[in-house]
């Protein structure tokens, strides 16, 4: 077995980074999501924790615990009777957590806008972080968004110097 000219020439690799950034990039490769699956996006968002697009290759674990998991997948239509369970559920998770609102009925209320029994937006009960468009959304939009949050991750400040 070869090795590489530069590993023969007796030169030795660094690495150099802060300890924030180390950090950043680990939970920005690591998000344990929830699912909160409410209506038809639920499907799409199952596709694409499937074998074709694959979150794992993302760091993405599906969680079923709120007190395990860091980013809440909430797809689907979001209605008055299910809103106080999503903020109960939202409150258990443990910070620093996300919110992926994912479908044009979670963003905004979608086909039932008008409904008296639809919440016209997640965004009302508890404050989201990233929104995919769509009814429903495709697995490449998730995925998309999903990237837009861990570019959102890695920007973030880890310690805070007062």
């Amino acid at each position: 077995m070869t090795l590489p000219a530069r590993a023969n020439s007796g030169e030795a690799g660094y690495l150099l980074t802060t300890v924030e950034d180390a950090i950043r990039s680990a939970h920005a490769g690591s998000l344990w999501y929830l699912t909160f699956g409410l209506a038809c996006c639920a499907v799409e968002m199952m596709h694409t924790a499937a074998a074709r697009y694959d979150f794992d290759r993302f760091g993405m674990i599906p969680r079923a615990s709120p007190r395990q998991a860091d980013l809440m997948i909430v797809a689907g239509t979001l209605t008055n009777k299910m809103a106080p369970a999503i903020r109960k559920i939202y409150d258990q998770m443990a910070e620093p957590r996300y919110v992926l609102s994912m479908g044009s009925c979670a963003n905004g209320g979608g086909y039932y806008h008008y409904a008296y029994s639809v919440v016209r937006g997640c965004d009302r009960i508890i404050p989201v972080d990233v929104y995919v468009p769509g009814c429903p959304p495709t697995p490449e939009a998730l995925l998309y968004g999903v990237l837009q949050l861990q570019r959102k991750i890695k920007r973030t400040t880890v310690f805070h110097r007062g």
